[in-house]
């Protein structure tokens, strides 16, 4: 069956792959020095200085290796090992690093190293694992997200960030990073997945025994709320879990979480609203929340019998053909591909509708999950 979708697809994947070449070759020479986060006036901005520790910088390593996997053009190689040396200087000042290390190094430095054995660029990346398993809480058994007087807050995306410790598990012989990595998990898969499959957020905790003090909205509407890239990053945060694990309950939470991004992606004709819960007016979009949700259907796909196998891929297609048709930048005098992206959910529509580096991120990886490339990531 999974082959049979791809087959009848296959136009879209390699044309839809052919523009995302030969755009982003240019871009990788032109943005080379820098690390994006978003475009202003079409061209990249420079999240370089006082922004280093930001959560995003990765994204833009990442996408390159991404690239290069997929084409094996050099210049794509280049700028990834560039954009790795320019991510040292996010070293110098652990004390400000997060949760979020995983994205900033494990997508970057840790795709590096599996692909050509870099020794510097392992060396990043069990710093960051290092980094991210220092915040663990033995208490409350969940990994703490931010700094300053946060320390119950946990966060959904913290889902994406923990794979870094089941590689670092398996690359030290040593089962603590994975022992923390699956205490977290448990704690998300009770304490933010919702019994519908929709997701809180923020979940602040006691930190002596990790019991639940309250939800938070977060990024999204209101307390209660559904805010769609924090379900996207659950649905492939959960398949994730269960590829590094096998505990299939970390498989049907993602299942669960992948029905109800689904049902609401039907209800607005393939493209992803803000949050699911919010009010109709003014529309919002988050392309950003389909990216992360395409791959996670896609790899749920490849996780389940082949008789459930249609739903989940044929929703992923569905979803990257109505984001290419109606968010895609294919002039090749702009930066960013994916457009539409939402930070959050503002009332006053601050930070709505912008291209965001990690969008253009997950939408490559989807497309190279669609044309047959295993290497993962995550």
């Amino acid at each position: 069956m999974y082959d049979k979708i791809i087959s009848a697809n296959k136009s879209f994947i390699d044309q839809t792959w052919e523009k995302l070449d030969g755009k982003l070759k240019q871009v990788a020479v032109r943005s080379r020095d820098k690390i994006p986060y978003t475009t202003v006036n079409g061209v990249h901005d420079d999240r370089q200085g006082k922004s280093i520790s930001w959560w995003t910088n990765g994204f833009w390593g990442g996408l390159m290796w991404l690239m290069y996997l997929g084409s094996k053009n050099e210049e794509y190689r280049i700028t990834a090992e560039n954009a790795e040396r320019l991510m040292d200087a996010a070293f110098a000042n652990v004390a400000v690093l997060h949760h979020d290390v995983g994205f900033m190094w494990h997508i970057m430095s840790g795709a590096n190293y599996r692909l050509t054995g870099n020794a510097e660029a392992r060396n990043r990346n069990l710093l960051a694992a290092m980094t991210l398993a220092s915040r663990y809480n033995i208490s409350g058994k969940y990994i703490r997200s931010w700094n300053g007087d946060m320390a119950g807050w946990t966060i959904i995306d913290c889902m994406m960030n923990i794979p870094l410790l089941y590689w670092a598990s398996r690359e030290l012989g040593d089962p603590r990073f994975e022992k923390i990595a699956v205490a977290h998990a448990d704690m998300a898969m009770r304490d933010h997945v919702r019994p519908d499959g929709s997701v809180a957020h923020i979940v602040s905790h006691d930190v002596e025994n990790g019991d639940v003090i309250e939800t938070l909205a977060g990024q999204g509407y209101a307390v209660g709320s559904s805010w769609s890239r924090g379900v996207a990053w659950a649905l492939y945060g959960f398949v994730l879990s269960y590829i590094h694990t096998k505990k299939v309950e970390y498989l049907d939470t993602a299942k669960r979480v992948a029905h109800y991004f689904i049902t609401n992606l039907v209800a607005d004709d393939w493209l992803p609203i803000v949050d699911f819960r919010a009010p109709e007016e003014p529309k919002r979009y988050d392309s950003t929340a389909g990216a992360v949700a395409a791959c996670g259907l896609i790899e749920i796909a490849k996780c389940v019998p082949e008789g459930e196998q249609k739903i989940y891929l044929d929703s992923a297609i569905k979803l990257l053909r109505a984001m290419e048709e109606r968010f895609c930048n294919w002039q090749d005098d702009e930066d960013s591909v994916l457009q539409m992206g939402t930070e959050r959910y503002n009332s006053d529509g601050k930070g709505d509708h912008i291209p965001i580096i990690y969008g253009d991120y997950f939408f490559v990886e989807a497309i190279l999950k669609l044309r047959g490339e295993e290497f993962l990531a995550w």
